[in-house]
Parts: structure tokens; C-alpha cells; sequence
């Protein structure tokens, strides 16, 4: 007989079950979870919406390092050590969050091996985001920067298909975020719509032929050959 295979854990069912330490909030948009230099003392679960994280520099400038959905933890530097939170996260949209005190987080990885091995998955997945993001920033044009940056906030890979971003994203936040201006984005976002890429009218709805561009001068496998260069 066939083993029967196993349901995957669903961290929102499992972290209902948490009693102590944990909190269940909701964001308005634009609203703080928590402030660069608080103390860092919870992780978070988003169950619902988008959130932000902006970091600013001693000089004043901010940057936008990521954007995190339903399903991703953040704010997990508390159980590295970081006393203090080195990034500031906004709402981006209305958000339902869990937040687990670092203690209830600490036994539940310890307790639990299905969601420490979860949470792993999670790290390790954040850990390669931040690789590619680094690739793209040193290597890619800031036209395929962008192409990337839709497809990951239509959640392209996760479902199949690309959904429809959710959250407003000005043409000011997208360029801060890919490291160019307002009047680069706002051209590639025109080229884009023109070539039937996105729709773009006030909502960006992206389609799956975007990926060409993010595909276009990648290097091909060169076939063998035994005569001698």
C-alpha cells in the first residue's frame, strides 16, 4: 500500500493554537508595526496584506529594502541577537498580523519540529531573495529590475499565474526600491503597458509575458565540441 502523504503544516492553524505570548493586530495602511531603534522583542506572521520595510541612514536617507506578504515572517533579527530593530515596517495595505514574543517563538521552534522546519524554509528563502536582489541590483538594467519587482508583488511562481498587485505603488516607492528615478520608471512602466505586458490604469495587473523581459540577454548553455579553439 501507498503512504498516505502527509498534509503540510498551515502555520496560521498551527500559531492559533499558541496561548501565551502571542497577539493577533490589525494595520491601517501606512500605519507602524514597529519603529528603526525600538526594541526587538516579537517576530511577526502575516495572515493578511502587505508590509514595507524602510531603513534610514544616519545622513536621513531612507531606502526601502523589501516588501513582505500573506505568509511571511519578518522581524525575525530578535532571535539573531539584534537588541534593536534595524528597519522601520509600515502597512502597505490594510494587514492582519500575528506577533509571537520571542519567547513563544523560541519554544515553538523548539517544540515543534514541523514549524522549525517551516520557519527554516522561510529563512532560507529570504536568504536567497536577498542573494538575487544583490545580482540584480550589481548586474541587471534597471529595466529588468523592474520587471522583477512586478512579478514579485504579483506573487508570479506562488500561484501559477501573476495576481493582481494588491496595495497602491507609486511610480516614487517602485523606482526607490529598484534604485532609479520617477521618470525612468514611469517610461518603462508606459513601454510595458504599450507592449501588453501590464495593465496600468491607478491598479498594475501584470501578465506572465513580462517575464520576457527579465529572460531577454540571459546566457545560453553553449554546446560541446571537441575541435580545438
Amino acid at each position: 500500500m501507498s503512504k498516505r502523504r502527509k498534509t503540510p503544516l498551515d502555520p496560521k492553524k498551527f500559531l492559533a493554537k499558541v496561548g501565551e505570548g502571542k497577539t493577533i493586530s490589525r494595520y491601517r495602511k501606512d500605519e507602524i508595526v514597529f519603529a528603526q531603534g525600538e526594541v526587538a522583542d516579537a517576530v511577526f506572521y502575516i495572515q493578511q496584506g502587505k508590509v514595507k520595510l524602510t531603513v534610514v541612514s544616519k545622513q536621513g536617507k531612507d531606502a526601502m529594502i523589501a516588501i513582505v506578504g500573506p505568509g511571511d515572517f519578518f522581524g525575525e533579527g530578535c532571535l539573531n541577537g539584534h537588541a534593536l530593530r534595524i528597519a522601520t515596517t509600515r502597512a502597505v495595505d490594510e494587514c492582519v498580523i500575528t506577533r509571537l514574543e520571542k519567547e513563544a517563538m523560541i519554544a515553538a521552534i523548539h517544540d515543534e519540529p514541523e514549524f522549525s522546519a517551516l520557519f527554516m524554509s522561510h529563512l532560507l528563502a529570504r536568504n536567497g531573495r536577498i542573494e538575487e536582489d544583490l545580482i540584480d541590483q550589481l548586474f541587471n538594467s534597471s529595466e529588468k529590475r523592474l520587471a522583477r519587482l512586478l512579478l514579485l508583488l504579483a506573487n508570479f511562481g506562488k500561484e501559477g499565474s501573476p495576481q493582481p498587485i494588491v496595495g497602491k505603488f507609486s511610480q516614487e516607492m517602485l523606482a526607490e526600491m529598484i534604485g532609479t528615478t520617477r521618470s525612468r520608471v514611469s517610461f518603462f512602466m508606459n513601454r510595458f503597458r504599450d507592449m501588453g505586458f501590464i495593465d496600468y490604469n491607478g491598479r498594475i495587473e501584470v501578465r506572465s509575458s513580462l517575464l520576457t523581459v527579465n529572460l531577454q540577454d540571459q546566457p545560453q548553455p553553449q554546446p560541446s565540441s571537441s575541435t580545438p579553439i
